[in-house]
């Protein structure tokens, strides 16, 4: 009975599973009504990428040069990027694309081709002329712009060239004013000249002597170095026994602050002079207390004369923590003018660009910048500086962009105006006060009078 009562329960119990197994399944839950989607985002607006090709050393002993000029090539690419600037209804996105060409020739043709390679629509560069020139036909091939910062050398833009562009004034009119400084204003019967053998320093020395000599001025002696050489003792010893009334270095920075410690070192009296290339405050730097007295020129006007140069200096030293040395404000100005020539052109195109480029007429950092028929810009200025308490200190200034004179004659013309209202005012708060005290005098005569 027991048996039979376990086995009806274990029958029991598989049926009620068995019924569970085939009952109806508990309700799912209603699905969440789904949010609606959010609109989709519009798509960006189509770009031009507009590559700008730079070349300068960026290693090696003038580094330093390469370096300012990337920087200033580098802040105007980014003053584009923040304006926005569309053509044909397409936002231009700005690109620098850098190479360091070690100021040596043969490099400058081998990153000159990897830029067109790259298809660059126009390119800021080279820095020396050296390099600058033998590039300029690669250049000049391709149909792609090349705007020069730095390189004076003259021979540049006489190649016929239609890609050929600079922005500051070429060793012919640099050389004239040295020469002619060194023979009226340093009043030198004699002058003995050093190159560095490079396009920049030879063609710059050569000119020094046209317009020294042209001056009334000997040249006594006409040596040459390397630009990457440190020992100047035999080349100066040679040029002490010659007693000149000025030595002139053509080169850079790098070279003449040493060779002003072996002027020093030696014992030489003379006045030392030298070009854009070395008037740097890395000369200043390397030469030290040497470099006190120095006479040197910058083909372009000084950096506070400039038109937007202490917007520049500040806004420069803010971005990169460093001072401006030489051309950093030419080769922002070089950017601009593309970006000006491919606005007018309603193009990025480089066929279009260079076309465009003779018609300039930028308001740049350094003023206003337009082209000759050669590619020279026009009105290009020379400052004469010394090295006066370890600083460039300005003697004169030839030429320059008439803009950027008008300028700074409104400047000091305000200054003045300023300064005359203010002595004005005082003379006549002095005369309306002398006018009272006269006045009140003539007053107690005539009650003392009216009183008898």
């Amino acid at each position: 009975m027991q048996k039979k009562l376990l086995t009806v329960s274990v029958v029991a119990a598989f049926a009620a599973l068995a019924l569970a197994g085939c009952g109806k399944e508990e309700p799912k839950p209603a699905p969440k009504a789904e949010a609606p989607a959010a609109p989709a985002a519009p798509p960006p607006p189509p770009q031009i990428v507009v590559k700008i090709g730079h070349v300068a050393p960026l290693t090696g002993n003038i580094a330093h040069l390469g370096k300012d000029n990337e920087n200033g090539a580098r802040l105007a690419v980014d003053d584009l990027n923040a304006m926005g600037i569309a053509v044909d209804g397409k936002k231009l996105v700005f690109e620098l694309v850098g190479e360091d060409d070690q100021a040596d020739p043969k490099t400058g043709t081998v990153v000159a081709q990897k830029l067109v390679d790259a298809k660059v629509n126009a390119v800021v560069g080279h820095l020396n002329s050296g390099t600058t020139i033998p590039a300029s036909k690669i250049y000049n091939d391709a149909g792609i712009a090349q705007i020069s910062p730095s390189a004076t050398n003259p021979t540049y833009t006489q190649q016929g060239f239609k890609t050929a562009f600079r922005v500051m004034a070429n060793d012919v009119q640099q050389g004239s004013v040295l020469g002619s400084y060194a023979a009226k204003s340093l009043n030198a019967k004699t002058v003995a000249i050093i190159d560095d053998r490079t396009a920049y320093g030879q063609g710059l020395a050569d000119e020094v002597e046209k317009a020294a000599k042209a001056g009334g001025a000997a040249v006594v002696a006409r040596e040459f170095t390397k630009n990457d050489a440190t020992d100047f003792t035999a080349i100066l010893t040679k040029i002490k026994g010659k007693k000149p009334d000025v030595i002139f270095y053509g080169g850079m920075d790098a070279q003449a602050g040493p060779m002003l410690k072996q002027i020093k070192t030696l014992g030489i009296k003379t006045k030392f002079l030298t070009g854009d290339g070395g008037c740097s405050p890395e000369m200043i730097k390397l030469a030290g207390d040497a470099s006190e007295g120095v006479y040197c020129s910058q083909a372009g006007l000084p950096l506070d004369k400039m038109p937007r140069g202490a917007d520049f200096e500040k806004r420069y030293k803010a971005k990169f923590n460093t001072d401006v040395q030489i051309y950093s404000p030419y080769s922002y100005d070089a950017v601009l003018v593309i970006a000006d020539a491919i606005k007018r052109a309603n193009s990025a195109d480089p066929a279009k660009i260079v076309a465009e480029l003779p018609n300039t007429a930028t308001e740049g950092v350094t003023g206003k910048v337009q082209f000759d028929d050669k590619g020279d810009v026009k009105n290009g200025a020379i400052t004469v500086y010394t090295v006066k308490g370890g600083k460039l200190d300005v003697l004169e200034v030839q030429g320059g962009s008439l803009v950027a004179k008008a300028e700074a004659a409104v400047k000091d013309a305000v200054k003045d105006a300023k300064e005359a209202a203010k002595e004005a005012a005082g003379d006549a708060a002095k005369a309306v006060g002398q006018a009272a005290t006269a006045v009140g005098q003539e007053a107690k005569k005539v009650e003392e009078a009216v009183k008898k």
